[in-house]
């Protein structure tokens, strides 16, 4: 990945990035990150208070405002590991962000997993190379914050969630041509399918700060059951009030 150190040029650390237009201070410690910009503006809408919009670049639009009288920011990550990837690491590096918590949607694999089920990723396969970049002597295996993942597993128990806790995929490729792709990481207890998490893990953990994934399934690769677009912008919302409550 090409990088660019924005906090070396003090014009450019108050005027942001190519792809974010926030100046420091606009964006709060902890942000909530789905895919879909609109869900972020959705969340803002529907849950802060005292909000203000810090980016519409790429209509990748952020809002800072404030829940239950603490500062707050959410903003869309895009499609894919390449996206989630930059974003995640202008919030940590040139934001000073601490938590980046995603909110997304999955799908399923293990018989036992539905849709509107929340899904929360312990571990986030992948079949991305993003690792490479840290020439590492192995294969990382990326993990979320625990204190994060546990009281998120609490949360939603106490909000009478259906929750799974376990191993997602990441995956770079949506329409895959190797058709058994999905039979072998379902064998392998893979919960669910979606495409950021492992990237916003690696970052956080470069960076020495916190990051969680957290799902709501919107289709099962095994059943004939799937939500619509809309409902995948504006029907998340126990998830929603889960990663909020962190």
């Amino acid at each position: 990945m090409l990088r660019r150190d924005y906090t070396d040029n003090k014009e450019e650390k108050k005027m942001g990035t190519p792809h974010n237009a926030a100046e420091k201070g606009d964006i709060a410690k902890t942000v909530l990150m789905p895919g879909d910009p609109l869900r972020a503006k959705y969340i803002a809408d529907t849950y802060l208070e005292n909000v203000k919009c810090f980016n519409t670049v790429r209509n990748m639009f952020g809002y800072t405002g404030t829940y239950k009288g603490k500062e707050l920011s959410v903003m869309g990550g895009g499609m894919g590991i390449p996206s989630i990837g930059i974003y995640s690491y202008e919030l940590y590096h040139f934001y000073d962000v601490d938590s980046i918590i995603r909110i997304g949607s999955a799908g399923a694999m293990q018989e036992d997993v539905n849709v509107m089920d929340i899904v929360i990723g312990m571990g986030a396969c992948t079949n991305s190379n993003y690792a490479d970049q840290y020439g590492l002597p192995g294969t990382f295996a990326p993990i979320p914050d625990y204190d994060l993942l546990e009281r998120a597993v609490n949360t939603a128990r106490a909000k009478g969630a259906n929750v799974k806790v376990g191993n997602i995929l990441s995956s770079d490729v949506f329409y895959n041509d190797m058709e058994d792709f999905n039979d072998r990481w379902k064998r392998m207890g893979v919960l669910a399918v979606e495409m950021e998490a492992a990237g916003l893990y690696m970052n956080a953990a470069r960076a020495g700060k916190k990051a969680l994934c957290i799902l709501t399934v919107s289709d099962h690769l095994y059943k004939e059951a799937s939500l619509s677009a809309e409902e995948r912008q504006t029907g998340f919302n126990q998830m929603m009030e889960i990663a909020l409550e962190l």
